[in-house]
């Protein structure tokens, strides 16, 4: 298979983890006889620092053009630490996601048995526990008209969802409950206080009896954080809007015991992007310290999201498996002090892929 890869490192540990990446990718790649073309872009602080904008319009259109974008993460503390700053970072990942119309994040919570000991939650509440966070990715409060008045002394921010906005996002999720075995979707909301939850959990309402297998739940967003806690196990598929799904999935992102862990596909009306959800850790950039099998692990659902090649994808969670066993692993998840470099990790999951 031919295969046309836009890969966009970002800010801070993103170039790292990156090319770690596409050592499993280029492995995979090799083993399997595809064809591989790749091309870099830059977003975020550093397409700031070079051109003035966060997304340029060469990367939309090298995104545009490729069939699945490897993204690193962008974010940089100049800007962070400036609330006046016109131009942020982030303005370009939103943009990104607008423009490649990626209305949903996937973002499976997983675990390792290897790692069970690392959870903040006790070992029985984690044991087994596997469930996808479906995120909707380009509306409500982050989209909205916002601003200032009275002098700048009143700001608001406006959350708005359409109901088409709202269908196609259930759609996905409710067709993604029907494929796994518990049949089981938990829609997330604050339908008691806030109208466009109010709208969402309507529509839901309606589409529910259209997926007679899946089991569907309500739960407002308040006791769905305590549930993550007490009672992880219960959940199968979520679905949420917007910032509500950002705070819930990196809340549950820490379930298996590390944020450097967990993967994410960004999907919708044009090229897919694949990326760790954690963000730039610049104290750690350049200093071949960070946990690149996130990053990793997104390229492996590149293979079977974008590619619709599973197997690809099951190699390369093999890999990243047995390096866990292995002990092959950077410092945040690290045995006795025995911490592999970030580079040291990418070489051997490649290494492994191209031995099996």
């Amino acid at each position: 298979m031919k295969m046309n890869i836009a890969v966009l490192p970002g800010d801070g540990i993103g170039p790292e983890i990156v090319e770690q990446a596409m050592k499993a990718v280029k492995a995979v790649c090799a083993k399997k006889g595809h064809e591989l073309t790749y091309e870099y872009a830059i977003t975020g602080a550093c397409a700031i620092d070079e051109v003035g904008e966060p997304y340029p319009q060469a990367t939309h259109d090298l995104c545009m053009k490729s069939d699945a974008v490897l993204f690193g993460a962008i974010g940089d503390p100049k800007f962070d630490n400036n609330p006046k700053a016109k131009v942020r970072p982030e303005q370009g990942l939103l943009k990104m996601r607008k423009d490649l119309g990626l209305y949903a994040n996937l973002r499976p919570v997983i675990n390792f048995p290897s790692l069970l000991h690392k959870s903040p939650l006790r070992r029985d509440l984690v044991e087994g526990v596997e469930f996808m966070c479906v995120r909707e990715l380009t509306g409500g409060i982050y989209f909205g008209e916002k601003g200032r008045k009275d002098g700048g002394d009143t700001a608001f921010d406006t959350c708005v969802y359409t109901r088409v906005e709202v269908e196609r996002i259930l759609k996905l999720a409710f067709e993604f409950a029907t494929k796994t075995e518990r049949k089981k979707l938990t829609v997330v909301d604050k339908a008691n206080v806030v109208e466009t939850s109010r709208l969402w959990r309507e529509v839901a309402q309606e589409m529910a009896p259209n997926y007679p297998t899946v089991e569907t739940e309500f739960m407002f967003v308040d006791n769905a954080a305590m549930q993550l806690i007490q009672r992880p196990g219960n959940f199968d598929v979520m679905v949420t809007e917007n910032m509500f799904g950002d705070i819930l999935t990196d809340e549950a992102s820490v379930i298996g015991g590390s944020l450097g862990m967990l993967p994410s596909a960004s999907v919708g009306v044009h090229t897919s992007v694949f990326e760790p959800i954690h963000g730039s850790y610049p104290q750690a950039a350049g200093k071949d310290i960070a946990n690149p099998l996130a990053t990793i692990l997104s390229a492996a659902m590149m293979f079977e999201y974008a590619f619709d090649l599973k197997e690809e994808g099951q190699m390369i969670r093999d890999a990243v498996n047995a390096s866990l066993d292995a002990g092959v692993v950077t410092e945040d998840i690290a045995e006795d002090g025995k911490a592999a470099k970030t580079s040291e990790v990418g070489d051997w999951v490649a290494d492994f892929i191209a031995k099996a």
